[in-house]
């Protein structure tokens, strides 16, 4: 039997205005401009211009005095059409530093020449193969799979279900694999492997396979690729009863080799360039900081709604048709004021973060010095400006600053205290530059490993674990020792 109850609970919701901040706060500035445009477009409230003192004052009365008609009128109306699903609506996922926006607006300011894609310089090779209309078919699905990076990843099997469900095409593997061995053959060299040792093998039967070096760079790869990989080359060597001179031929050629053979058809690709948040100046020790002027656009909300809810407050209030044009311009009034509050509580946001990193970092920005770095986290500088750490990380995670000395993502400033022999806390970014130092230097043939490494740290004085040394390589993209050898 179901037993009806009640309970009562306590939920925190953002408001549509704190979901918008949190949108335009975590964008980058090229973006913004964008977003700026996209909201012009749907939103006829909205003008490009600086408000006057005036029109202020007018909007101010015109506010007032239309919040309280409305809401007395027809206030269920703002309840019912007001689109919150809109505001809820994520336009931008993520931020990288780079960005991921879709950059559809400035696709459109600059025309582009037509470039080929991968998928049709393939296709057209395969029509001069002249093939029966089976293999044809089975020749573009192949190439329909293959990946960016010039693989395909598919199990054989799956592409022949595929054939047999959405097009009828009923075939094996081993048809399958006879139509993939010809678009192998395909330019690029390297094309359609199913994985890395395919591809350079497919490379290499390309070369002149009269040429000994050749000849024992595929043996390397055909017979030795898993010692290959782990750089075993005294192993090779002693299998394959070459000497130290061939060893290092055969090695050079297959790494001159294209492990992604599909990247080298993206030369059309656009390439977007970092633009930075903010500007930082120097003058006389005297240190200036600025917002990018992308960041700072004169927005206002039109003076002509202003004068239409003031024609519409004169007319028929009963006329329905009149209601909800009435509703529609107040949204679109509130819509607009939103986002221009939305713009300057994320220039004030944007500020007050960047300025607490500079008083907490001051000594870099003067010096350039990255020794004179101090640890910070998130929490000093949410702390400093009293704000959330999230709001502290959508800055920081996604914001550049262009110094004297460079151009800096502002993550790149905060980092964890490692401890050192005279008590003091210095920056883990200090640390991963004398670790990259000491790899640096090591020798080749013999390179450093992780408990060598912690050993050499610990002399200069930083209290510093072997894990913590794993760490840092990794994030250093500095691969264990026994990958590092080099003959």
């Amino acid at each position: 039997m179901q037993k009806l109850s009640l309970s009562q609970s306590i939920q925190q919701r953002l408001s549509p205005q704190q979901i918008q901040f949190i949108k335009l706060l975590q964008i980058p500035t090229f973006e913004l401009a964008a977003r700026i445009e996209e909201e012009l477009e749907i939103n006829p409230a909205l003008e490009e211009g600086m408000e006057m003192d005036n029109d202020i004052k007018e909007r101010d009365e015109y506010d007032d005095d239309f919040d309280d008609y409305a809401d007395e009128e027809f206030g269920d109306y703002n309840d019912r059409d007001l689109d919150i699903e809109s505001y809820l609506h994520d336009d931008y996922s993520g931020y990288k530093m780079q960005g991921d926006g879709s950059g559809d607006d400035d696709d459109k300011e600059m025309p582009i020449a037509m470039i080929s894609s991968l998928t049709d310089h393939l296709i057209s090779q395969l029509g001069f193969l002249r093939l029966e209309e089976q293999q044809e078919t089975i020749g573009k699905q192949l190439i329909g799979s293959i990946e960016t990076d010039g693989y395909i990843r598919r199990p054989l099997q799956a592409v022949v279900n595929d054939l047999a469900f959405t097009q009828g095409v009923y075939t094996t593997v081993e048809d399958v694999e006879i139509v993939l061995k010809q678009i192998q053959h395909f330019d690029p060299p390297g094309i359609a492997a199913r994985d890395l040792q395919e591809c350079l093998l497919l490379q290499l039967d390309r070369k002149d396979l009269d040429d000994v070096i050749i000849q024992y760079a595929i043996k390397i790869i055909e017979d030795n690729f898993d010692e290959f990989s782990k750089k075993h080359y005294d192993k090779i060597q002693k299998r394959l009863g070459i000497d130290d001179s061939c060893m290092k031929q055969a090695v050079k050629a297959i790494t001159k080799l294209n492990p992604k053979p599909g990247a080298a058809e993206e030369d059309g690709t656009i390439i977007q360039y970092l633009l930075p948040d903010y500007l930082l100046m120097n003058n006389n020790g005297k240190l200036e900081l600025s917002l990018n002027s992308k960041n700072a656009p004169e927005l206002r909300v039109s003076h002509s709604f202003h004068e239409m809810l003031d024609t519409y407050d004169k007319s028929d209030k009963n006329n329905r048709v009149i209601k909800e044009t009435v509703t529609f311009i107040k949204q679109k009034l509130d819509s607009a004021k939103w986002f221009i509050d939305a713009i300057k509580q994320r220039q004030n946001t944007l500020l007050r973060t960047m300025k607490a990193i500079l008083d907490y970092q001051k000594e870099f920005f003067l010096t350039g010095d990255e020794t004179k770095l101090k640890p910070m986290i998130l929490k000093d500088i949410a702390n400093q400006i009293e704000m959330d750490i999230s709001t502290v990380s959508r800055v920081a995670s996604s914001k550049s600053v262009q110094t004297e000395f460079g151009l800096y993502p502002l993550k790149y400033f905060f980092s964890e205290g490692i401890a050192t022999d005279s008590g003091e806390d210095v920056s883990s970014r200090e640390v991963k530059n004398i670790l990259k130092e000491l790899i640096d230097n090591e020798p080749k043939k013999s390179p450093l490993s992780d408990d060598k490494l912690e050993k050499y740290l610990n002399e200069k004085g930083y209290n510093i674990a072997r894990r913590t040394v794993a760490k840092y390589r990794e994030q250093l993209n500095i691969p264990v020792a026994r990958l590092r050898k080099q003959l």
